[in-house]
């Protein structure tokens, strides 16, 4: 959407924060770190499963490294509003080197996101390889939007040495991360793709979306699009004098979009001329949904909510071969391409936007070629989850409305730390299922007013949302060293880093220091903070106790009234028979808290603790100066003395 532009400014994060927090600048932990088609008239069957040649350790909780793939190796730093590759330069494949992998690896990453890999529409001349000029109109910003994809066979051309070979270079870099030792996600963006659609990689057979369908039909089950019948494409008119490019000159920026009849657009429109905030640059998929709402294909009956995904994927070849909407199949025909060039996983935009029965099909599908496949689903609405889940066979969901939002409203001083325990308890049925993070692409960056006013101010929230459940964290490249994504791009605005120009990650970029990956350019700030993210995220995978039990202690302590716990602290435990962890957080950025934390007898009793046990703070890597002390009524409790912004997790390392 066309967003407003407005100034703003950052604070920079105080290095007393550092000391308060009691992080080490040492970087030795980095450095050591660094070392056949289907036809659409047959019924859809599953691909033989795939030999597994590389396998990422399951025994921790997964960490997700997304990357927005064309910024995170860019070294140019000039930052030119609406510049071309030329004037700010972009990154490669190639970039992620094995030093720059192992430099992710160190933070505890599993699977890594490239985000922005499948070909969508760009403001660059690749014709002499083949590919169709697109049209500034209906494309955002120079670069283009990642989910406006236009060749679901190919890569982004930008992002290739030899924009020719661009396949295999993007196929070396699945070779290169799997022997690093992580996994390869890729976005699949189901609800839409480009106005300009077509495919020049597709195998021998597959067909573009929309090839056949009956344009004289507003909806039928096996077109793809939906169509504005007697009515061409007209280009939104511009707000607040925006031209694309910035007014930079383009053949094709006329404020003219050939397209007979018009398709109805992304997010739903069904103007002809949408609007300047509709998804004006993309076109919504057809999965079978009739315009009234009603739908189109086999419905899945309720039980198979507590069905395996074989299951689910004998009931869809069951059905007749007329029954399967063709955009159906066209996915699953895409999803499988990319799994046997070894990709492991995706992750699906706007998931709720297309029909739960799709899910289930496809995922089946994924499921049925490689069984540890990681699906990640963007999905908003609560009251949806558990059918995504169960029904449309997700792995994760983001747990963006209840868990994210309620910690930047801590942060911003909003809300009462006792938030937590209630969110959390919303989903406490689904917790593993609801992948946590802080930061990724669509969200203000921390490092900003609008959000923490520095880097530094949300680390007891990325300790809570990184230890609170058994679900995977997602870590967004920049957010390590405190990245303020203050540039103004082009399309968009501040405080998000833009995913659609070309421009450079400061912070990033001082961290990456010209592919060393060494911090070598990196203020001291920025080191600390890459430390303790390191540190946070390798015992997030590696704690046993993660994989385990959650119990929330911030009820008791509020209704006994202990004094010095308050509206900025939150405390839990996580636990299994190897490991009993106490966690506690200080949300403050200037007070320290002290209190007496009480553990009930039920905790104890399970821990089967008998006498007075010393405690090992995981994160500071130190021994606690606390021991939990029992009492004679079998409750436990710590002493607990929090610095502004500290949090520890708090191991029980010895029994008396």
């Amino acid at each position: 959407m066309l967003l407003s532009f407005k100034p703003f400014f950052i604070k920079k994060s105080p290095l007393a924060c550092i000391t308060a927090l009691g992080l080490s600048l040492s970087l030795s932990g980095c450095q050591q770190a660094n070392t056949d088609t289907q036809k659409a008239q047959q019924p859809s069957q599953a691909a033989a499963p795939m030999p597994q040649t590389q396998q990422v350790s399951t025994a921790g909780k997964p960490v997700v490294y997304q990357v927005f793939t064309r910024l995170y190796g860019n070294t140019n730093t000039t930052n030119k509003p609406w510049g071309t590759i030329a004037d700010n330069g972009v990154g490669k494949f190639s970039d992620f080197t094995d030093t720059a992998l192992q430099d992710i690896k160190s933070l505890g990453t599993t699977h890594v996101w490239y985000t922005g890999v499948p070909h969508h529409a760009v403001i660059n001349d690749y014709t002499h390889i083949g590919i169709s000029d697109d049209d500034p109109d209906v494309v955002k910003g120079r670069a283009g939007s990642p989910y406006a994809v236009k060749d679901y066979y190919n890569v982004n051309p930008d992002l290739a040495t030899n924009p020719a070979n661009r396949l295999a270079e993007f196929e070396a870099l699945i070779e290169r991360t799997h022997a690093n030792g992580m996994q390869v996600i890729i976005d699949i963006v189901p609800n839409h793709i480009a106005r300009n659609y077509h495919s020049v990689s597709a195998p021998k057979g597959e067909q573009d979306f929309g090839a056949n369908d009956d344009t004289t039909q507003i909806y039928s089950k096996h077109n793809n699009f939906y169509y504005v019948i007697g009515e061409d494409f007209a280009v939104p008119d511009a707000p607040n004098g925006y031209a694309p490019l910035g007014g930079d000159a383009n053949p094709l920026s006329d404020g003219k979009f050939t397209e007979s009849p018009a398709k109805c657009t992304g997010n739903g429109s069904r103007l002809a001329k949408p609007d300047a905030n509709d998804w004006y640059e993309t076109v919504k998929i057809n999965y079978g949904v009739k315009p009234d709402g009603s739908h189109d294909y086999p419905t899945l009956p309720a039980e198979y909510a507590s069905k395996t995904a074989a299951e689910h994927l004998a009931f869809w070849q069951a059905q007749a071969a007329d029954d399967i909407p063709d955009s159906w199949r066209k996915f699953e025909r895409i999803a499988q391409y990319w799994l046997a060039k070894g990709v492991d996983g995706f992750r699906y935009d706007m998931a709720e936007m297309v029909p739960v029965e799709f899910w289930s099909y496809l995922n089946s599908h994924i499921k049925h070629t490689n069984p540890n496949a990681f699906i990640l689903a963007e999905v908003y609405n609560p009251n949806l989850y558990r059918d995504y889940i169960h029904l449309g066979k997700m792995d994760y969901l983001y747990d963006k409305v209840d868990l994210y939002d309620s910690l930047k409203a801590i942060i911003q001083g909003k809300a009462s730390t006792a938030v937590i325990a209630t969110v959390q308890a919303k989903v406490s049925d689904i917790e593993q299922h609801m992948l946590h993070f802080l930061e990724n692409h669509d969200e203000q960056r921390i490092n900003t007013t609008d959000f923490a006013g520095n880097a530094f101010n949300a680390l007891p929230a990325m300790v809570v949302s990184t230890t609170l459940s058994r679900s995977p964290t997602l870590l967004y490249f920049g957010q390590d060293v405190g990245e303020q994504g203050a540039q103004m791009a082009g399309f968009g605005q501040p405080t998000r880093t833009s995913i659609f120009d070309y421009v450079g990650v400061p912070a990033h970029q001082r961290w990456m220091n010209n592919g060393k990956f060494d911090g070598g350019q990196s203020t001291q700030d920025e080191k600390a903070l890459r430390a303790y993210y390191q540190r946070l995220l390798s015992l997030s995978h590696n704690a046993p106790a993660l994989t385990g039990d959650y119990a929330e202690l911030d009820t008791l302590q509020r209704q006994q009234h202990t004094q010095g716990y308050d509206d900025q602290v939150f405390a839990f435990s996580r636990y299994n028979v190897e490991q009993q962890l106490i966690i506690a957080s200080n949300f403050s950025q200037t007070e320290p808290k002290a209190f007496t934390l009480t553990l009930p007898k039920t905790l104890i009793e399970q821990w089967q603790v008998v006498e007075n046990v010393t405690l090992m703070d995981l994160l500071a890597q130190q021994p606690y100066e606390h021991d939990l002390i029992l009492d004679n009524n079998d409750h436990a409790s710590v002493q607990m003395q929090l610095q502004p912004l500290q949090s520890v997790v708090l191991e029980l390392t010895q029994k008396h």
